[in-house]
């Protein structure tokens, strides 16, 4: 009889896509298995869960809100309302795992699950571990991290390094830049610059690629610019009267933007970091300085000790990206050898290697 799985949690591009990976690799090694998302309303894995061939569930649930203690008078009765939802679909559903990948929606189905002796599993992309993870992490039935040193967060013997889940699309998309430049509509025989700041956006990377952009043409540069959701029409407004420009909020077709790009301008979350060493880039971290205990720098840092990447602190981007940009466009060797320190840290197989041991578990 097929086994049937739920897959719990998103709220953003780093939770997601490894989520989708993962119930790939599982299709491909189970092809009957039942395979069903659970995540939150209004959140970006109601329609990127869809577009990738599964159903989805949303849940009404929300984060604690640090600006407005206002906004969070009715979290108990969303916290209710969703561990009611979660109880109808899990009893309707009737899986035999449940795996969950971090975000709000995680927490109240693993939870239940393993109130009904479900099997459940984490995947915890990041070197320092969400207050959700730690949690359920005591009662889980094994736990997938990407790095050494996670046993301050998880029971030890509960613990497998697997590395990141990375879309299989951006596996295979290595080595056909020209075809994907011009997918962009730009020139191949200049120079791609990709900047991306994660799904939501990056403020300070955008501010900084708004007050350059009328200056790539001079330099022979063509960008590929995804802006995330925040503040995204303005710098569409700001981007879109350039010929060497392709701007949007959000880019479809990553592993394309990963051949096209000669360089990367990146935030450094476990994820991004993890496709950019497969894509094999020379990249430009910019980490987000209020991750919490300042893990994206660690990230950064890690590939940047290796002369794997390089590293601009966000407090230094006015003065410095924008130089080390034009810097990396005109120095061919830099590029070459960013290239060849980064292409071994690539984990290529880790979304086969979580599927193939849930499958083992309850088999």
């Amino acid at each position: 009889m097929a086994k049937k799985i739920i897959i719990a949690g998103g709220g953003t591009g780093g939770h997601i896509f490894p989520a989708i990976a993962i119930a790939n690799a599982l299709k491909a090694q189970s092809p009957g298995i039942e395979i069903r998302f659970i995540g939150a309303k209004g959140k970006m894995e109601m329609e990127k869960v869809p577009r990738a061939g599964y159903q989805i569930d949303g849940l009404d649930i929300a984060g604690f809100n640090r600006s407005s203690i206002l906004k969070n008078l009715g979290l108990p009765f969303k916290l209710f309302k969703s561990f009611m939802q979660v109880k109808k679909i899990v009893n309707a559903f009737e899986p035999d795992a449940v795996i969950g990948v971090g975000g709000y929606s995680s927490f109240p189905v693993l939870r239940y699950a393993q109130g009904k002796g479900i099997p459940t599993f984490i995947h915890e992309s990041n070197s320092f571990a969400g207050k959700s993870n730690i949690l359920l992490g005591k009662k889980a039935t094994a736990v997938f991290v990407a790095s050494e040193g996670m046993e301050q967060f998880f029971p030890a013997g509960k613990i497998q390094i697997t590395g990141n889940p990375v879309r299989k699309e951006i596996v295979k998309a290595v080595g056909e830049r020209e075809e994907a430049v011009k997918h962009f509509g730009l020139d191949p025989s200049k120079t791609i610059l990709l900047a991306v700041g994660g799904s939501l956006g990056a403020r300070s990377i955008n501010e900084l690629i708004a007050a350059h952009v009328h200056e790539l043409a001079q330099h022979n540069i063509e960008l590929i610019w995804q802006t995330g959701t925040n503040g995204a029409e303005s710098y569409k407004h700001r981007g879109q009267p350039f010929s060497n420009v392709w701007v949007d909020s959000f880019i479809y077709e990553m592993d394309k933007a990963y051949a096209a790009a000669d360089i990367v301008v990146s935030r450094a979350g476990a994820m991004s970091v993890a496709e950019l060493c497969v894509a094999g880039k020379p990249v430009i971290f910019v980490p987000y300085p209020h991750a919490a205990e300042d893990h994206q720098t660690v990230n950064a840092q890690y590939l940047a000790d290796r002369k794997a990447a390089l590293l601009v602190k966000d407090a230094d981007i006015r003065a410095k990206l924008f130089p080390e940009i034009l810097r990396l466009a005109n120095d061919a060797s830099l590029r070459t050898s960013l290239k060849e320190h980064i292409r071994p840290l690539a984990v290529t197989n880790a979304d086969d290697i979580i599927a193939a041991e849930i499958l083992k578990q309850i088999r």
